[in-house]
């Protein structure tokens, strides 16, 4: 059962971000780490990766290769519950011999429902994260695993090599909004020192790192239990102190947006991208919601932002079907999200969750009406999506190039990284672009990416 009072999760101490095993440290068997959900589980599940090296594992990217393997586990909605269950199996199907852990905010709001799959191995929440790598450790001893030392490590590329490293500030939320599990999975807001994030982010900068994404539950609170720090003295200490590169702040509350914080965007290291959460267009399921902003609010902070950053994006999240929703307010909410163009919009259906206050809430949309609306929600994003994205051809814009293939039409390889405002982008070239900044020519819409030109 989920207790009726959010549950206190200790922020665990930020690792170094050396991936290779001390040299003193044996070699204690393979893990892989898949993520599932928010920016905050990828930040969480780099530490868990920098703990396993630093206890002696190697990092694998198959999981067919691991003795160990974690799923990083989202519960936001019912079909984040079910496509852990799927992972979880698939895990075990993928090495019956391994160390299956389910681990993240779904343990941490129904663990017995977990305990009683006999694929998983171990059970870890939230809330005994930090201790996650010796519980699996000590596991795969008890059973005597093989503890594969032959394998050659590939650096589960998607944790420790990558160009963006996910910084965690803060975790936790106080605001419990109607619909929301997270406090009670993440627990009360609590902030990690400036002095500690300052010296994670120098880490990372001496690691190679080109990007650092700040991420937490609600970053717009961040230090209010802290002396004489906010997110904006937060930022401007960061960019002071660090030599990194791009920071980017993952999201924001509209009613967090304010004057003293834009300002920051004058310098040209802090990306001009706002995820900046909407959740419905109308006022009637935003006060039902327990949201803390009307749409005049937002659509106010929402200028704010595009006439103090230049060529921002500002990409939102939409819950369609809440309790209550009848279809003026559905067609207000599709209308003031078109009105808003956003450059990208993640609609999700409204899903009941046990020990929120939605749960309770009558009138509960029917499955099929939820449906169609997500639907025409969808196709609007689309559009919005497509719009956005018009807009910016013909631009140049800094891209952070990550990762490559062979284009066997061109014989180049085809690389693929971010622009500073959050748009996908990919060139066909020789160079070795690997974590590596140019400029590029933004030419042609191509699916979800945008075709670039580097110039000469």
């Amino acid at each position: 059962m989920v207790s009726s009072q959010p549950i206190h999760v200790p922020l665990a101490p930020i690792p170094s971000v050396a991936s290779i095993p001390p040299a003193d440290v044996p070699i204690t068997g393979t893990v892989a780490i898949e993520t599932h959900g928010c920016k905050l589980n990828q930040a969480d599940s780099a530490v868990l990766a920098r703990e396993f090296v630093q206890a002696g594992c190697r990092l694998v990217d198959q999981k067919s290769d691991a003795d160990i393997i974690v799923v990083n586990t989202c519960t936001v909605t019912a079909t984040a519950d079910s496509k852990a269950r799927q992972a979880l199996r698939a895990a075990h199907r993928s090495n019956p011999d391994a160390v299956v852990v389910a681990a993240g905010c779904y343990p941490q709001r129904a663990a017995d429902e977990l305990r009683r799959m006999p694929e998983v191995s171990l059970v870890v929440g939230n809330s005994d994260k930090s201790t996650l790598a010796d519980l699996a450790i000590a596991e795969l001893s008890r059973r005597g695993g093989q503890q594969r030392t032959d394998i050659v490590p590939n650096g589960s590329a998607g944790i420790l090599r990558r160009s963006r490293a996910m910084v965690k500030i803060q975790e936790g939320c106080d605001q419990v909004c109607a619909y929301c599990i997270v406090p009670k999975v993440r627990g009360r807001e609590r902030s990690i020192p400036p002095d500690t994030l300052v010296s994670t982010v120098q880490q990372h900068v001496a690691s190679g790192f080109k990007e650092v994404s700040l991420t937490g539950t609600q970053l717009g609170t961040y230090g209010f239990d802290l002396q004489g720090i906010n997110l904006a003295k937060l930022l401007d200490r960061i960019l002071r102190e660090t030599g990194i590169p791009r920071l980017r702040v993952s999201s924001l509350q509209a009613h967090e947006i304010s004057p003293e914080l834009l300002e920051l965007w004058e310098e040209p290291r802090l990306c001009p991208h706002f995820h900046v959460p909407l959740q419905s267009g109308s006022n009637i399921i935003l006060r039902a919601m327990r949201r803390r902003y009307d749409t005049p609010q937002f659509r106010d902070a929402l200028e704010r932002i595009r006439e103090t950053v230049p060529g921002v994006s500002i990409t939102t999240d939409i819950i369609v079907g809440f309790p209550g929703e009848d279809a003026q307010a559905h067609a207000e909410s599709l209308a003031f999200a078109e009105e808003m163009a956003f450059a990208d919009i993640h609609v999700f259906p409204y899903s009941q969750r046990p020990g929120t206050t939605a749960h309770h809430l009558p009138d509960q949309v029917a499955p099929d009406v939820k449906r169609n609306r997500v639907a025409e929600m969808n196709s609007m994003a689309a559009a919005a999506f497509g719009n956005h994205r018009q807009r910016i051809l013909g631009h140049r814009r800094p891209v952070l190039w990550e990762t490559a293939r062979p284009d066997a039409d061109t014989n180049l390889m085809r690389w693929s990284g971010l622009t500073d405002n959050y748009v996908r982008v990919h060139t066909g070239t020789r160079r070795d672009l690997a974590n590596r900044f140019t400029d590029a020519y933004l030419v042609e819409i191509d699916g979800k990416s945008v075709l670039s030109r580097i110039p000469d």
